[in-house]
C-alpha cells in the first residue's frame, strides 16, 4: 500500500538540535520502504491558484496563513498504516513539527498498472485500425517526447509525429492493422516502460502492401487519472538491418 507522508515544519520551534534527515532516507530507502521523496521551497514562493467565475485567480504565498507548513514528502510503501506510522514516527522532523500519514487513494479502481498500460496499447491498435488521428494522438501527452526513423528519415517531436499519421492514413486505403508481436512492461506507481515489436500491415492506395515491422521503446507516465505515453522511439527494422557498425568489416 503506497502512503503519502507530508513533512510539515513550524517556524516556531528551533531546529538547531534536530537529527540529520539523511540517514531515515538511506535506511528507509535499503528496505525498499521508502520510493521516493523531495523537499519543497518555502511558503512565500508558493502561488495559490483558483477560479472563480471561469476567472484564474492567482494569490501569491500558501493558502493559509499558519506557523505550520509542508516542507516536503515522501512516498512509502508499506504493508499497513501502522507501519506508515511508525516510518513517520522516525522521521527526524517529527521531534520539531508534524507528520501527516496519508494512503493514496485507489488510481486504478482495481486495475494494476501494467493491465492499464496493456489496456492503452489495445486502445492505440484499435485508433490505428480506424486511422483516427484524434484518438491515436490522445494516447499520448502534450509534451510527449517523440522519436521516429522512417524510410529512413528521422522524425521528432509530437506535431511531427502528428504530421506523419497523416501521411500514413493518407497512403493506404481501408484500416491499418498494428500487430504487436512481443509487449514487455516495467512498471511502477507512476511511471512505466515497455518494449515491443510492432507491425503494422494494409493495402496502399497504389495497391502495393504497406508491411513494416518496428522495434518500439515507450515511456509512460501519470497524468491526471490516466497513463499516456510521454516517449516513444521506434526504428523499422528494415532501417536496423541497414545500419553499419562501427568498426565492422564489410
Amino acid at each position: 500500500m503506497k502512503y503519502m507522508l507530508l513533512v510539515c515544519g513550524d517556524d516556531t520551534n528551533d531546529a538547531s538540535g534536530m537529527a540529520p534527515v539523511e540517514p531515515w532516507v538511506e535506511e528507509l530507502g535499503d528496505r525498499s520502504v521508502r520510493l521516493h521523496g523531495h523537499r519543497l521551497a518555502l511558503p512565500s514562493e508558493a502561488v495559490t491558484v483558483r477560479v472563480r467565475g471561469g476567472e484564474v485567480l492567482r494569490t501569491d504565498g500558501p493558502f493559509a496563513e499558519t506557523k505550520e507548513y509542508v516542507a516536503g514528502y515522501d512516498v512509502l510503501d508499506c504493508d499497513s498504516l501502522e507501519e506508515a506510522v511508525e516510518a513517520a514516527a522516525r522521521h527526524p522532523v517529527a521531534t520539531i513539527g508534524a507528520m501527516e500519514v496519508r494512503p493514496f487513494w485507489p488510481m486504478w479502481e482495481g486495475e494494476d498498472p501494467e493491465t492499464a498500460i496493456r489496456a492503452l496499447d489495445a486502445d492505440l491498435t484499435e485508433a490505428v485500425r480506424e486511422r483516427d488521428l484524434d484518438r491515436v494522438l490522445a494516447c499520448y501527452a502534450a509534451d510527449a517526447d517523440v522519436f521516429h526513423l522512417a524510410d529512413g528519415h528521422e522524425r521528432q517531436g509530437l506535431d511531427a509525429h502528428r504530421k506523419a499519421l497523416q501521411d500514413l492514413f493518407a497512403s493506404v486505403t481501408g484500416p491499418v492493422t498494428r500487430e504487436v508481436l512481443d509487449l514487455r512492461v516495467h512498471v511502477d506507481e507512476s511511471i512505466g516502460f515497455a518494449h515491443s515489436l510492432v507491425r503494422l500491415t494494409g493495402t496502399r492506395t497504389d495497391g502495393s502492401p504497406l508491411d513494416d515491422t518496428l522495434r518500439v521503446t515507450t515511456g509512460y507516465r501519470d497524468i491526471g487519472l490516466r497513463r499516456l505515453i510521454t516517449h516513444e522511439h521506434a526504428v523499422s527494422l528494415k532501417d536496423l538491418k541497414e545500419l553499419k557498425v562501427p568498426g565492422e568489416a564489410r
